[in-house]
Formats: C-alpha cells, structure tokens, sequence
C-alpha cells in the first residue's frame, strides 16, 4: 500500500523523444528525473515488445523507484457476442499479466467492453461471464485486474457498471478515467470538489475502503460531442473538461493515495507533472 498520491505518464511524451531519447526502456529513469512517480506501459495497439525488452524496462523501474502499470490491447472484447472473441481476450488479459510481471507492474488496465449493438444488460451479462471465465482461467494473482471506466455513451463503463463487474471477484479493481466519465456525460460531470469526492466514497462504500485509497486513475482533457469521448486534447485546451485543480483538493479532503496517469495528448508528462505540484500545494494550505 501506498501513503501518498503518485503521478505519472501514460507513454512517453514527445519532450521524451525530442530530448532524444529511443526506446522506453529510458523512460523510467527520465521519468524520475522529471520528478514523477509513476508509469504506465501502453501496449493499446497492442504488445508489441519482447520479454527480454519488457524485462529491462521493468529492472530500470525499480533501480529508479518508479510504479508501474500496464494499458493491455484495445481489441480486448469483455463483452463480444462472439464467444470466440471473448475466449481470446481471456488469453490477452493472461499474456498481460505476464507482461505486468516482466514490468513489475501492479496494474492491468481493461477496458470493460461495447454496448453498441446490443442492449446494456446483454453486454454486462457477456462482460460478467468472460470476467469469470478469466478468474478460473488465471486462478489468485497479485497484479489488480484494472475494469477502466469508458468515454462513450455505447460502451460499457459508467462508474456504476464498472462497480458492479468489479463485484465478481476480489481480482478485479476500478479504474477510474475522470476524463472518460466528463466525456460520456456530455461534460458538467465534475464541477466541484465534492462531484470529485463522490467517486472515491461510492467506490469505497460498494467495494471496500481498500479500492478507493489507492485507486487507480487516469486524467486528461477530453474533446466530446453527444455520443461521448472524441478525443484526448492537452491541459492548454480552455474549452473542455475537466479541470484539475477541484480533485486534487478532494484527494487531501478524503485522506486518499490515488495513483494518477496522465494521457492528455502528446504532453502526459507535462501535464502530469502539473497535477502532481496542484496536489502538493492543496497538501500545503
């Protein structure tokens, strides 16, 4: 468990190759030397690295004290109606796994599936079962299995399904993407400290103090339309949300240790450096 919020980015920003740097194997190091604290693998498009890569990225995050998690592929599909497809991704979330473990990675981030052409009820009810499926097939593991709250209104993933997927089983925890929740509500989600203190107390009081200290976040600025999430922008966007500065506030006034990764676009680095100094001077008022 860890007492103090961490901040990091999600891939490398394009300062990281500007400055020269080749590979990501660098990137725990130069990540630390930007005075972060966290890292996240993402492997959306899928992994493409090898264990012996995977590894040295993994030794350099330690020597450097560096946390980290793993984003697995996009096209993991919780709630397929084809059950062949649901099948693989039980097989993608394992190869993950092994991946986290190469990395020294604590977290595997999901994400919880489509609703876009079937009901919301058929596709938890998919989701539920390929969940299952994957605790048989991987039995107890240490690394949390993260389900990501989504940013379009026809996926799967508001708080309240995210919750009820993570019920299944202890092996499943919520991450929560602040930006993802503005972007499918069409903005105006989060619009004070207390929008941002609702999420952390739900969490705990339908799952358990444990998942909402040290939850595990990602933030951005999300461009939406009414169908939800258009794109990630950066934190000089002055038109969309959210904002940061009402949930570092939260994060003080609810005792909590969230680890948060930043994806904005092109700048996650920058931007999460940002939170992290927002947090440190809501700690010191």
């Amino acid at each position: 468990m860890i007492d103090i919020a961490t901040f990091g980015p999600g891939g490398n920003s394009e300062s990281f190759y500007a400055e020269g740097n080749k590979g990501t194997v660098n990137a725990p190091k130069w990540v630390k030397e930007k005075g972060l604290d966290a890292y996240e693998f993402e492997a959306g498009n899928g992994l493409n690295a090898s264990e012996e890569t995977l590894a040295k990225i993994g030794e350099q995050a330690r020597i450097h004290g560096v946390l980290m998690s793993f984003h697995t592929p996009y096209y993991i599909s919780l709630s397929g109606v084809e059950e062949e497809k649901r099948l693989k991704s039980i097989d993608y979330i394992k190869r993950s796994l092994r991946a986290a473990e190469l990395l020294g990675a604590d977290t595997i981030v999901v994400h919880s599936g489509s609703a876009a052409k079937i009901s919301r009820a058929e596709a938890m009810a998919l989701a539920s079962d390929t969940l299952r499926k994957t605790v048989e097939a991987i039995g107890h593991t240490d690394i949390h299995i993260g389900l990501e709250t989504m940013g379009k209104v026809n996926q799967l993933g508001t708080l309240e399904e995210v919750i009820e997927l993570c019920g299944i089983s202890p092996e499943f925890y919520p991450v929560v993407d602040f930006g993802h929740l503005n972007a499918r509500h069409i903005g105006g989600y989060f619009t004070d400290v207390d929008s941002y203190r609702f999420i952390f107390d739900k969490i705990a009081n339908e799952l358990g103090d444990k998942y909402a200290y040290n939850l595990h976040c990602h933030f951005s600025k999300i461009e939406y339309t009414q169908a939800g999430e258009k794109r990630h922008l950066t934190f000089a966007d002055e038109e969309f949300g959210p904002e940061f500065e009402p949930l570092a506030e939260a994060i003080v006034r609810e005792g909590v240790a969230p680890r948060i990764i930043c994806e904005s676009a092109g700048t996650m680095a920058e931007d999460a450096l940002y939170m992290k100094k927002k947090w440190e001077e809501a700690r010191e008022k």
